[in-house]
């Protein structure tokens, strides 16, 4: 599993593990990229290493509370009685900005001091980039190759004493796509579904595995809820490119809208999860998606897609607009 660092040279991510191991840090890391499964993997890897349940001596930062200037007075304080300080920011958006100050800061940091940075997207003009680059590990974490992780499949299902077969893997990622946080989700149905069955076949995971297609649906909504609205047009376009129909993205994601809507009014009037998923009627590990996205929604925000989405509807059979634009304009205003 190999990974980019700065100035060209190709390291593994072995190299985290190694620093891990012999618990000597670099004062600062950047991961970066866009696999989310990954960048969390070794966030939370560094962060038991350096500081394990000390709460004492670790802050974290994301976009809605980073501070630069709280970044570096929290960094000039002492750590209390332990030999290291952890600051972790993530999704700053430093790395696309100019950031002169941190980065001067990043070149004279205090021994005692480590910084994680996580983002998705980097500028390596960026000033603080070559700080960070020059200073510690940039390790640059995307999509993995099949070979690597058809291994990485695997082993999820030997560390569950089972096997899978080669078509099986194929299938799987087929619905999946590179979305190892999707995967390991669907790795965790398949074991619960063959239960005492030690081999996964074809057919398991064609029963209980959902579509590439409804994965991507599901990562666009969310995307939406985050106003992330370069990333929701681009799994749009990835979706029609895959010879998806307008019409038919626009039905899923009424399905998603409407079933976060009711695992939200659900949740709010005290449901458990396994209540409700006989109530809406779809598997019990649906209703925790559909509860943590519910979180970037609100009631009227859905219900108001709801409603658009229909009209968009009735426009485009009418022939008032073009299927393709209806969708994009939907996508478009909730995620602006």
């Amino acid at each position: 599993m190999l990974t980019r660092f700065s100035k060209g040279r190709l390291v593994s991510m072995e190299k985290i593990n190694a620093d891990i191991k012999a618990n000597e840090f670099k004062p600062v890391y950047l991961l970066y990229g866009d696999e989310p499964y990954l960048k969390k993997q070794y966030e939370d890897k560094l962060i038991k290493a350096v500081v394990s349940d000390d709460t004492m001596n670790y802050s974290y930062f994301d976009k809605e509370s980073v501070s630069v200037k709280e970044i570096m007075s929290i960094g000039d304080t002492l750590p209390f009685f332990a030999e290291k300080r952890l600051i972790v920011v993530e999704n700053s958006g430093f790395f696309k900005s100019s950031n002169d100050e941190l980065a001067m800061y990043i070149k004279n940091m205090p021994d005692y001091l480590i910084i994680i940075f996580v983002e998705e997207q980097i500028d390596k003009r960026n000033k603080l980039y070559k700080s960070v680059s020059e200073t510690g590990y940039v390790s640059e974490m995307n999509a993995q190759p099949v070979s690597v992780l058809t291994k990485w499949i695997k082993g999820l299902f030997h560390a569950e004493n089972k096997e899978i077969t080669g078509d099986a893997v194929t299938c799987l990622l087929d619905r999946t796509g590179a979305s190892m946080n999707l995967i390991k989700q669907e790795i965790e149905k398949l074991v619960t579904y063959v239960d005492n069955r030690p081999v996964i076949e074809k057919q398991d995971v064609e029963a209980v595995c959902s579509t590439q297609t409804v994965s991507r649906i599901f990562e666009m909504i969310s995307a939406i809820g985050e106003k992330n609205q370069q990333k929701a047009l681009k799994l749009y376009y990835d979706l029609l490119t895959l010879k998806e129909k307008p019409m038919s993205i626009l039905f899923l994601i009424v399905r998603q809208f409407n079933g976060i809507l009711q695992v939200a009014q659900g949740l709010s009037q005290g449901k458990n999860n396994s209540s409700l998923a006989k109530e809406i009627g779809i598997q019990p590990f649906l209703v925790g998606k559909y509860g943590s996205c519910a979180r970037k929604f609100t009631p009227e925000i859905l219900y108001s897609a709801l409603k658009d989405c229909a009209q968009v509807e009735e426009d485009v059979k009418s022939g008032k607009l073009i299927d393709r634009i209806a969708v994009e304009m939907i996508i478009i205003k909730y995620s602006s």
